[in-house]
């Protein structure tokens, strides 16, 4: 799937607007597989893959594109 990084926090984790879905994807910086958590920026477009967990879906293998 591909989205756009929505929001970033200062505790290491976002989330992704996705195109054509209501809800954002949460995504925490241990998923991102080709940068770091601070060379994201708000605006950027990311590749990932959707999972859930406990508390919903999220965002995981996050990647730049």
């Amino acid at each position: 799937m591909e989205g756009t990084i929505k929001k970033l926090t200062d505790k290491g984790f976002g989330f992704i607007a996705v195109e054509g879905e209501d809800r954002d994807l949460f995504f925490h910086s241990n998923e991102l597989k080709d940068a770091t958590f601070e060379e994201l920026n708000e605006g950027d477009k990311v590749s990932f893959e959707k999972a859930d967990s406990p508390k919903g879906p999220n965002a995981v293998n996050v990647t730049r594109i």
